[in-house]
């Protein structure tokens, strides 16, 4: 599933909420450094004060793969890619590309009169798709040479129903918990109410208190109007666009595209609105990366001399093969050095086009950067696509996976929702409680590997910056040897009980990527 809403950090009960904005962090605090700072970022801004003072750099394309980015917000209008060769408006394929007017970019999602927002589940696709294939048949009838099809179909459809079936139960339990706090707020009288005024309200029924007694609890750790729209709101918002698009095998809205969705070769189709219509995972993407340093707005992206190019292949919904694949082939074929991909899914109905990108892109000294998922998984167990190793066993070698960490250095540093891997997620990275852009000139926390991920991609374009001859091989290998080792256990939730395991077991290197050690690495290579 993605990790442009499907994957989205909401942790909720129908009489409480935990959440991952309750604990108090230091702005900026990615880019801080743990001695200094107590806050276990990736030591940015002392490599800026202490090793790139006075330094040279050169531009270095980015290619943010995911939903959307604004491209006049504040904070980052100043480093968007424009494409030179290319009129604007013209209407004309200027550059030959293929692609007509795509001055920022490019939106594999859009067609003559719009753009997708919203889109099935991989796993709905494949049940859509294999009901059709099996239509009539059991396990009695099913041709022999078919049996290995429709027994994964069987389970796959068992799957999207369990699925289904906890989707409209979570919407249910929070759609009823907001039936019964809205006239509790509407009681106290106020928009906003401190934990005193809970306290003091004198709730009649049992309903009124159990809500008082839950609020309590919430209200100790986050302010009411944070928990009420990043857990209420969005959560009423989550599972119900899981019932009424992602889980519903009736939904296409591919028709809206005007290709051929089965038609893996195909390469040109789509509009140049990058922004889209939600660009709000794409935006915060991009200013993790890239937001100006020069201004004396809004916050701090980690490189400092990059320009972003925005590619929509990620809905609300699954991504689709085809569509990764092509926007991995965009990015490339237009300069892009380094490729963000905050997305990821359980299922894959084409990987080898996918994986024919990748390599194409690593043939072009391209480094792809992939957020490793958000469901507190093992990976080497639990699939997770696009994946750096490809159906023929090869691993791609400029490809970093990234998990979530979090900012104190102790048991809790993996974030709990970040997914592990001893051999296929790389590093972890910041992607808790992390500040940045949002559409129409606003600012956001967000929680999640698709926040980690930017922070190395970041990296990565700051090393390629200040470094420019170093391939992408090189600068993933600098990443991966200058990790800061964490030699403590941390503990995390495994079939609902904790367990105590060392760092050095959720990741290759067993560390938080750090940009001074990084660095001061980089300039031994030749």
């Amino acid at each position: 599933m993605n990790y442009h809403s499907i994957k989205k950090i909401i942790a909720l009960s129908i009489l409480g909420a935990l959440s991952f904005f309750a604990s108090a962090q230091k702005p900026n605090w990615q880019n801080l450094d743990l001695k200094a700072d107590t806050t276990f970022g990736i030591s940015t801004e002392k490599a800026y004060k202490e090793l790139l003072k006075g330094k040279k750099s050169t531009p270095v394309l980015v290619a943010v793969l995911d939903g959307g980015v604004d491209l006049n917000h504040e904070d980052l209008k100043r480093i968007i890619w424009t494409n030179k060769k290319e009129v604007a408006g013209n209407g004309i394929d200027d550059d030959k590309n293929g692609y007509k007017d795509d001055l920022h970019g490019w939106n594999f999602l859009g067609g003559p009169t719009g753009s997708i927002e919203h889109e099935t589940l991989e796993l709905t696709r494949l049940v859509r798709r294999d009901n059709i294939r099996f239509a009539g048949l059991t396990a009695e009838t099913v041709p022999a040479k078919d049996k290995a099809d429709y027994d994964l179909f069987i389970q796959n459809r068992a799957k999207f129903e369990q699925d289904l079936v906890t989707a409209r139960s979570n919407y249910a339990g929070v759609s009823g918990f907001k039936g019964a706090l809205d006239p509790v707020i509407k009681k106290i009288g106020k928009e906003n109410p401190t934990l005193k005024d809970v306290e003091d309200f004198q709730p009649q029924g049992e309903r009124e208190t159990r809500v008082k007694e839950a609020l309590k609890d919430i209200l100790k750790d986050m302010d009411f109007k944070t928990f009420y729209e990043t857990q209420i709101v969005e959560g009423v918002k989550y599972y119900g666009d899981q019932i009424n698009y992602n889980y519903n095998i009736d939904f296409d809205p591919r028709k809206i595209v005007g290709d051929d969705p089965n038609n893996s070769q195909e390469r040109f189709y789509g509009n140049n609105d990058v922004k889209g219509p939600d660009a709000s995972h794409g935006s915060h993407v991009a200013g993790i990366i890239a937001a100006d340093r020069t201004n004396t707005l809004g916050i701090k992206g980690v490189a400092d001399n990059v320009f972003i190019m925005g590619v929509r292949n990620t809905p609300n919904g699954d991504e689709r093969d085809k569509d990764v694949a092509n926007a991995i082939r965009y990015a490339t074929d237009n300069g892009a050095k380094v490729i963000n991909m905050s997305f990821g899914k359980s299922y894959s109905q084409d990987k080898s086009i996918v994986d024919e990108a990748v390599k194409y892109a690593v043939s072009k000294d391209v480094l792809l950067v992939q957020a490793a998922g958000n469901e507190n998984k093992d990976i080497d167990v639990n699939a997770n696509f696009p994946s750096r190793k490809y159906l023929n066993g090869e691993v791609a070698s400029s490809y970093i996976t990234v998990g979530a960490s979090g900012f104190v250095d102790d048991e809790t540093l993996k974030a709990d929702f970040s997914n592990f891997g001893k051999t296929n997620v790389d590093v972890f990275a910041p992607g808790v409680n992390i500040n940045s852009t949002t559409p129409e000139n606003n600012y956001k926390l967000e929680n999640g590997t698709s926040m980690a991920a930017p922070v190395v991609t970041g990296l990565a374009a700051l090393i390629r910056s200040y470094y420019p001859k170093l391939t992408a091989v090189q600068v993933k290998e600098i990443i991966l040897k200058s990790v800061v080792k964490v030699g403590h256990n941390i503990t995390y939730l495994k079939d609902g009980a904790p367990v105590s395991v060392p760092f050095s077991e959720l990741c290759v290197t067993g560390g938080i990527v750090n940009a001074y050690n990084a660095l001061k690495l980089a300039a031994t290579y030749k």
